[in-house]
């Protein structure tokens, strides 16, 4: 998976977080298709962030690039 695309795509995601006050950045890319994202701001204590980041986010990402196995913060 190369990287810029992944970051592309995340750059889509991230006005919807800024708006609620968070944000999203990318960590790592694993070979074996999972990504790593820290969700940062107010994202990052939010209770309902794993809602966001599995429905949301990881959602998302499958759609535009089906390899990716799950997204998952750290």
């Amino acid at each position: 998976m190369e990287q810029s695309k992944i970051q592309a795509t995340l750059d889509t995601i991230r006005p919807s977080l800024q708006a609620d006050g968070g944000d999203v950045e990318l960590v790592s890319i694993g070979d074996d298709g999972v990504i790593k994202v820290r969700l940062t701001g107010m994202c990052g204590g939010c209770p309902m962030s794993q809602i966001t980041l599995k429905q949301g986010i990881e959602r998302y990402m499958k759609e535009a690039h089906p390899e990716i196995k799950s997204v998952e913060s750290v």
